[in-house]
């Protein structure tokens, strides 16, 4: 499809986007048309062909510090992985474009958009697509409730649509794309810890809150897990607790419980207990199969804030990447039980120690681009 064409579309969506509540606005432009209505457009499953994938590559001059290179180093390996099953545009500030370029190879694109840190999953749209075509919604991102501070990311969600030429929908709460679990037939799972929070959404309830999400991303049915609050810094995002199969399975992420109950032990339950009590929004029972986390003992010396979660993984186009920690059990067990759910996949495990260090995985640094 030619750019005129393509422009076209985008305004013939940008017509039906009118007349219900949430806005967008064309790609550059900083005001916006009212928004669309729940059943014309939602958010496709993750097993949806993707268009490319956008990656943010983390500066030197960062959070990170003395680990700075080493994160690198994982980003680069993730886009070079991703980059053998679809096409990788990775977002740089310009004087770190050159070593992105190098660092990546010639098989992934760069781009000079300035950026603060990795986390392409939080601060780049959520795509949803429609009978119009495609649009992006800008989530607001403000650093997790304010517990970093991230000007250049915060401008990442619209730097993206504009590359990508999609419009964007303006958000009426705050959050994170780590925050939504979609299987793509009208069920979204989220943890109230990362939305019903006042450091993102004061003053707006649970039922608030679940409104505008279902207008969002298109859900019929939102399921509720309690997550936990202060402990990380997404407030636990539901990408590494829970995620959807297909037909109905999902993938729950176990807590190493050798140690004892935890919070996070009992996060798992309580996750575990209402998926056991709960149907999708077909009317289904889930299936619940079990991802165990790995043994801590077995890893080496761990910061505090390490994400053993192997439910962070990315689905690509034929192909899912998932973590390997250094647990030759657990991960090999990981890779059988993915594999197993995605039999068409090629697995893909790769070490992304100093990512997992920051609390964060492969889905975080991520995020997918729809084919409409």
């Amino acid at each position: 499809m030619s750019r005129p064409q393509r422009r076209s579309v985008l305004k013939a969506g940008m017509a039906v986007l009118a007349g219900a509540g949430l806005t967008a606005c064309a790609p550059g432009q900083e005001e916006t048309a009212p928004g669309r209505r729940r059943a014309e457009w939602f958010m496709p499953a993750e097993t949806h062909e993707h268009v490319r994938t956008f990656m943010s590559w983390p500066p030197l001059d960062s959070v990170w510090e003395d680990m700075a290179r080493d994160v690198q180093d994982d980003i680069a390996g993730i886009a070079r992985a991703l980059s053998e099953f679809e096409p990788v545009v990775m977002l740089a500030a310009a004087e770190e474009a050159g070593a992105a370029r190098r660092a990546c190879g010639s098989g992934v694109e760069v781009i000079e958009v300035a950026t603060d840190d990795l986390w392409m999953r939080d601060t780049g749209p959520t795509f949803v697509e429609g009978p119009q075509g495609l649009a992006g919604i800008d989530l607001h991102f403000n650093g997790w409730g304010g517990k970093q501070q991230h000007g250049h990311d915060a401008q990442v969600a619209r730097a993206v649509l504009e590359y990508a030429d999609v419009p964007r929908v303006d958000a009426p709460l705050v959050g994170e794309g780590g925050s939504l679990e979609v299987d793509g037939h009208g069920t979204l799972l989220v943890t109230e810890s990362s939305l019903v929070n006042a450091n993102r959404n004061p003053g707006l309830s649970r039922d608030a809150i679940e409104d505008s999400l279902k207008d969002l991303v298109g859900a019929d049915k939102v399921i509720w897990f309690t997550g936990v609050k202060g402990r990380d810094i997404t407030d636990y995002h539901v990408d590494s607790l829970a995620r959807f199969g297909e037909n109905g399975v999902v993938l729950l992420s176990r807590a190493w419980d050798g140690d004892g109950p935890d919070v996070w032990t009992r996060a798992y339950d309580q996750a575990r207990g209402v998926l056991e009590n709960a149907t999708d929004a077909r009317g289904r029972t889930f299936e619940i199969v079990d991802l165990p986390e790995p043994d801590p003992a077995t890893l080496g010396r761990r910061g505090e804030d390490f994400l053993g979660s192997y439910a962070n993984y990315y689905l690509a186009n034929d192909a899912v990447l998932i973590p390997r920690f250094g647990d030759r059990d657990a991960d090999g067990r990981a890779a059988a039980i993915i594999g197993d759910l995605y039999p068409d996949r090629e697995v893909v495990q790769l070490e992304i120690h100093t990512i997992a260090e920051g609390g964060g995985g492969i889905h975080c640094a991520t995020q997918q681009q729809p084919r409409t």
